[in-house]
């Protein structure tokens, strides 16, 4: 029989909306593909009994004989949701999940309980992730994900608090987190959504830095979408692209969670597709060790050149989980042995790759922090890979990664691995500027009252912006950084401004008073070279002049609409008037050439988010 081409598109089955990224193999064989951002695929298929498998993180993996046909769709539901079985209209019975309340009754699940949709499967099938079977009766688990909790930046006005000061952040796991939370038809937890991380997840075209700095600074004003009273100051940073074959020699260690929590596809299976994929970019300059933990730590591999990739995927393919979790431990040999390899000017790394599930052993954020502090001094940075769902914890990866002078990023499917571990290699893994620090001091007589979007997290004192021992956010070759403050020009009224007494004790002038009324602020930024231990300065003045929404950019507009939808998933109160379908149209101005389809991806993502929430 002639080879023949299988073609169609996956569905979520809730909504009827397609699904990119899915997975589509034959079974039994090496043949696969990955559905485009449209959710359609095609595979070449050899033989009429040929088993095609759809199988997605987070989503119940369906089988089919594929027999004479030539077009297949697959409706795809979500393995931690369950409705009444279509079939014979019986309903499917779960006690609660447990919780704070101690009432652990039976109740029955329709379609609105708990406020999320459900999704269609028989009875007859089996559950995984959180939902599993007990008896006769699916269960669900505990869910034991733990986010930091945030406090929303507020107005603040510059008379009062002239000075904003944070340090930046390339971090974009949260944005591939909510995406996990929404392909599965659920709403994310407010404190899953960092604003800054979903708005730099995407590269922006700013212009390449020609001096000595590595990085160029841009600049651009206009109205707030959701606002259109108030102002939207943009600013971003490009750094420079180093080419791979330049970059500096890497010793890296592998330092890999097999604990019996990681024993599941989107967890260890993911985990080791994902280093495969790192593992072929390396070079035969670059050197590999890999460390496991489980209730205890030990060495897989020995230091290992680039050059040697069979050994090491070799060694990645024998790894099993089992056990409970000695992450303190782990991360302590993976240390020693970057320390033992050092290489003097190059890249001296530790890629951490867990759910963050500690619980033996030196396990204390705080412990944790000091020993991470302490190498990040020493030369040895700290990148930071999530996996998997249900026992996630966030907020401890989060902290690790920031006090490692790394980065962090959220792994829900191979595309995502592929993402951060070879479009954005450079970025990832090889630092070009670390401490970077931003100052903004506003003028008064410009502004009335100011807002971060998002960074709440990476905020700091102003005093510490001139203090070197103070650590900051690190900056990857070829990586862009985006922030977004929200302004109220100063001739406006605005309910968010609220009044004080006047200070008795403070000498302080009026807003009329103020001078360079042309500006709107200065901007300074402080950065260190990757080993240096001063910082350097730069200093910009911004104009108070702003350009009219329509002839923005594409960089000003998208941001505005990726921030808007965070604002709109955490339900701020500085939204405005801002809605799914305004984001959607906002987003859809300004996709620009979008090479690799994420930005198309993200208004799937807006119109999956409106659909739910008209359930």
């Amino acid at each position: 029989i002639e080879s023949f081409e299988v073609s169609g598109t996956v569905y979520f089955k809730n909504h009827q909306s397609p699904m990119s990224r899915v997975n589509i193999s034959v079974k039994g064989t090496s043949l696969n593909t990955i559905t485009d951002i449209s959710g359609k695929y095609k595979i070449l298929i050899t033989h009429h009994n040929a088993v095609l498998v759809v199988s997605s993180v987070g989503f119940i993996s369906q089988e089919v004989v594929v027999g004479q046909k030539r077009v297949i769709d697959f409706y795809l539901v979500s393995e931690n949701q369950v409705i009444v079985d279509v079939a014979d209209e019986e309903e499917i019975v779960a006690p609660q999940i447990v919780g704070p309340s101690k009432d652990n009754s039976i109740n029955r699940l329709r379609s609105k309980h708990s406020g999320v949709p459900t999704l269609g499967i028989s009875k007859a099938q089996y559950y995984q992730g959180n939902v599993h079977v007990h008896g006769q009766e699916p269960y669900l688990q505990h869910n034991t994900e733990e986010y930091a909790t945030i406090h929303e930046n507020i107005f603040l006005e510059p008379t009062r608090k002239p000075l904003s000061t944070f340090s930046i952040d390339v971090d974009a796991a949260s944005y591939s987190n909510v995406r996990r939370f929404l392909r599965q038809g659920q709403q994310p937890p407010k404190d899953a959504v960092r604003i800054e991380e979903l708005v730099n997840y995407f590269t922006y075209e700013y212009q390449e830095p020609d001096g000595e700095d590595p990085f160029s600074v841009y600049t651009e004003l206009s109205s707030a979408p959701w606002n259109p009273e108030h102002q939207l100051l943009h600013i971003g940073l490009q750094g420079r692209r180093i080419p791979v074959d330049n970059l500096p020699s890497s010793n890296l260690v592998f330092l890999i969670d097999v604990s019996g929590s990681m024993n599941s596809p989107n967890k260890l299976g993911l985990l080791k597709s994902a280093f495969k994929l790192l593992t072929n970019q390396l070079r035969p300059q670059d050197k590999v060790s890999m460390v496991v933990y489980a209730g205890a730590a030990g060495v897989v591999l020995s230091p290992t050149s680039g050059s040697n990739k069979q050994t090491i995927l070799g060694a990645l393919g024998q790894l099993q989980a089992g056990g409970s979790t000695a992450g303190g431990e782990g991360i302590k040999l993976a240390y020693k042995i970057a320390q033992e390899q050092f290489v003097e000017g190059g890249n001296n790394r530790v890629i951490l790759a867990t759910d963050g599930d500690f619980n033996i052993g030196a396990s204390s954020n705080a412990e944790m922090e000091r020993l991470i502090e302490k190498e990040r001094e020493k030369g040895v940075f700290l990148t930071v890979l999530g996996f998997g769902m249900g026992n996630y914890k966030d907020s401890k990866m989060e902290i690790l990664a920031d006090k490692g002078n790394g980065n962090y990023a959220y792994i829900d499917d191979i595309m995502e691995a592929k993402k951060v571990l070879v479009n954005e290699f450079g970025g990832t893994l090889f630092t070009i500027a670390k401490d970077v620090k931003l100052q903004i001091e506003f003028n008064p007589a410009s502004v009335k009252g100011y807002r971060l979007i998002g960074y709440e997290n990476r905020r700091l004192r102003d005093e510490d912006f001139n203090d070197d021992k103070k650590d900051a956010g690190e900056l990857g070759s070829g990586h862009t950084v985006t922030a977004l403050y929200e302004i109220i020009p100063h001739d406006s009224h605005s309910v968010y401004i609220k009044s004080v007494d006047k200070l008795k004790y403070q000498n302080q002038r009026s807003e009329s008073d103020a001078g360079h009324s042309e500006e709107l602020m200065t901007l300074k930024l402080r950065y260190k070279q990757p080993q240096g231990t001063r910082s350097r300065l730069i200093t910009r003045t911004v104009g108070s002049e702003p350009v009219r929404l329509s002839e923005t950019t594409d960089n000003f507009r998208w941001s505005a609409a990726v921030a808007s939808f965070g604002m709109l998933l955490r339900e701020s109160e500085f939204k405005g008037n801002a809605t799914y379908v305004m984001v959607e149209k906002w987003a859809r101005g300004a996709q620009g050439t979008d090479q690799q389809g994420y930005r198309r991806e993200f208004i799937q993502l807006v119109q999956s988010v409106d659909l739910l929430a008209q359930l």
